[in-house]
């Protein structure tokens, strides 16, 4: 039986198949269901039918999930729910490999984020060609990543009108429709400069009622939190980082250079967003492994250090 690949041909049969044959409670039907509606409208963003998702754009998708501040169990439910989704299209034929078979659940207790260290962000920085079309972009986009820490939905929904190149800071909404205000480094205010100065020059036009946005895409409308993803991720491979990276390990890193540099934890909670302060302590936490690191390698009573 051909039962299509699309989301919207396949969800019928999905969910009858959970109805009858797996015999799941009613309230994790409908989890599992709108694990999948979320996966398929993360799919639509990159133009890719649900049955078509490779292992590459399910851990990206994980990673997204991840980067949005999503409780941990929620996480391992929605990962649960892939798996679930996937199974049923190998049993069914729909395809032959099952790209969910490695997804891995979050690991339960204190996450250390990965962070990035400042010469591997130079690297990043490094592997951008600006001459290449949208590279003036992309450098520009990166700078305010970093050099601002903001949150990928942050920097998607930036508006022109917002950034005060001038004064150096601009104002962002963050979570709960709150605003605040954010500096921005003076290699930040140039690379803007540089980018809006060739958006003017190449005249390429920008789709009705994206005009307020400060970053675009080639087709002249906003950046996708999906978009940012696989820019950031490919920049990371070019620069040879085999480290797992996602856009907010930017921000991860702009707050644990900040602390190592001697930066006040409360400025970087205002600057971060953080409603709570115990949110940012676990940078504390960072930067002492980091600590606890060092002394086990160089401190000459530690016998790995002999």
């Amino acid at each position: 039986m051909n039962i299509g690949r699309t989301y919207e041909e396949l969800m019928p049969h999905y969910r009858a198949f959970l109805m009858l044959e797996r015999g799941l409670s009613d309230n994790t039907r409908v989890a599992y269901m709108a694990d999948v509606a979320r996966l398929a409208d993360w799919a639509s963003q990159i133009s890719t039918p649900i049955a078509d998702l490779t292992s590459d754009d399910l851990h990206a998708f994980v990673a997204e999930i991840h980067s949005l501040g999503v409780a941990e169990r929620t996480q391992a439910r929605i990962v649960s729910g892939v798996r679930s989704f996937f199974r049923y299209l190998v049993v069914e034929g729909v395809v032959e490999v099952n790209p969910a078979a490695r997804i891995e659940s979050p690991k339960p207790g204190l996450h250390l984020p990965e962070v990035l260290t400042v010469e591997e962000v130079q690297r990043m920085f490094d592997a951008i060609d600006v001459t290449a079309p949208l590279g003036r972009r992309n450098r520009a986009m990166l700078e305010v990543l970093y050099g601002s820490g903001l949150r990928v939905s942050e920097l998607c929904s930036l508006e022109r009108r917002r950034v005060f190149l001038d004064k150096a800071y601009l104002i962002v909404e963050g979570k709960g429709s709150k605003e605040r205000m954010v500096p921005m480094s003076e290699v930040s205010v140039e690379q803007i400069e540089l980018y809006l100065d060739e958006r003017w020059q190449s005249g390429d036009p920008v789709k009705r009622g994206e005009e307020d946005y400060l970053f675009l895409n080639s087709r002249g409308a906003h950046l996708s939190r999906v978009m940012i993803f696989y820019i950031v991720r490919d920049l990371a491979e070019a620069a040879g980082i085999k480290k797992t990276i996602s856009p907010h390990t930017l921000r991860h890193s702009f707050a644990t250079h900040l602390l190592e540099g001697g930066a006040n934890l409360r400025a970087i909670q205002q600057m971060l967003g953080h409603e709570s302060i115990a949110t940012t302590e676990i940078y504390l936490h960072l930067d002492n492994t980091r600590l606890r690191e060092e002394i086990l390698l160089h401190h000459p009573r530690n016998r790995q250090a002999l």
